[in-house]
């Protein structure tokens, strides 16, 4: 069981170091010098074709990100296959499976799988939409898996940086609040990339915030409350004034908190790492105040006792010109 104070703990610090100002990013930054060299190094091997890259039969879409944490890559994902599915494609999901345990050969993810086996995200994906799952270090043995089961097109869940797996189509999903931090490379900021990696991507998503210039918001929204259980269901404004705990092991769990709060709820937050567990059982038989969780924390779950627990659905809104530059830029493909 992880320790969730002391792994929010450390988030929290890295959360202050990069997007706050504090003197020790400065100090740090020599080694993202180093960081930022290898970076360019590598994506230079990969264009320069000392690194293969490989392309698949099908087309590829990538959703990532430039920073560290949760930025609304997953919804997205979610989002884009039932988008697709509806314009009369198979979609297929492609993913590293952080925080699980596959090795070996590409795994196919059923919804009955344990999150610690194949990561939360991919879980949570194969649940929520009912398309393919495969998980594996290397996205492209993954994708030939799923073509392999005839899948038509692979969309890539974090995937920005896997330049091995060619793709079609890149999406950023950026954190309309934070941004890029304080612009710096890891380990001094929050980038995996410079920032100045966004002018290449075909759409830049902004998730809560002010869209820029050629970016697009996304509102990735509360719609209602499932119980964890299954039976039943209750509106967000039915506990307005009544206390709630909020479990979010995710990247930034300050958004969820707000939402919940700005429904009128008295957030209690819980502290959970991202990817990480808390003792339910235990929570329960400290109070019987409800527990509200993250549709990706309650994939971690088998079953829970004791207080009454709610799953946050998630309602995924983008302007139309998003699906139609998606679907523009599969047709030019011939797909």
């Amino acid at each position: 069981m992880t320790r969730p104070d002391a792994g929010r703990g450390l988030e929290g610090s890295l959360e202050a170091l990069w997007y706050g100002h504090s003197p020790l990013a400065w100090l740090l930054l020599p080694l993202s010098w180093l960081f930022g060299l290898a970076v360019w190094c590598r994506r230079l091997a990969y264009r320069s074709g000392w690194f293969g890259v490989q392309r698949l039969s099908v087309p590829v879409i990538v959703v990532g990100n430039l920073t560290i944490g949760g930025t609304g890559k997953t919804p997205v994902t979610g989002w884009l296959v039932e988008f697709c599915r509806a314009a009369g494609y198979r979609p297929g999901i492609v993913s590293r499976g952080y925080g699980g345990r596959v090795s070996g050969e590409p795994r196919l993810v059923a919804p009955g799988d344990d999150a610690r086996e194949v990561g939360d995200e991919p879980l949570l994906l194969r649940r929520q939409t009912g398309a393919p799952v495969c998980v594996h270090r290397d996205r492209v043995a993954a994708g030939q898996r799923l073509i392999a089961d005839g899948v038509n097109l692979i969309i890539a869940d974090d995937g920005l940086q896997h330049y091995r797996l060619d793709r079609d189509m890149e999406i950023a999903v950026l954190d309309g609040e934070r941004r890029l931090g304080n612009g710096f490379l890891l380990p001094a900021g929050p980038l995996r990339e410079p920032g100045r990696r966004l002018r290449d991507v075909d759409l830049v998503l902004v998730n809560g915030g002010l869209a820029g210039p050629h970016e697009f918001v996304l509102e990735v929204c509360i719609s209602g409350l499932r119980a964890f259980d299954g039976n039943g269901q209750c509106a967000l404004e039915a506990l307005r004034g009544q206390r709630v705990r909020a479990v979010a092991g995710i990247g930034n769990p300050a958004r969820f908190h707000a939402q919940l709060a700005s429904a009128g709820l008295q957030v209690l937050p819980v502290p959970v790492p991202d990817h990480g567990r808390v003792d339910l059982a235990a929570l329960s038989r400290e109070s019987d105040v409800p527990i509200i969780m993250t549709e990706k924390d309650a994939v971690k779950y088998q079953k829970i006792v004791g207080c009454p627990v709610w799953v946050a659905q998630l309602e995924v809104r983008l302007p139309p010109e998003v699906g139609a530059r998606v679907l523009e830029r599969l047709r030019s493909l011939g797909s």
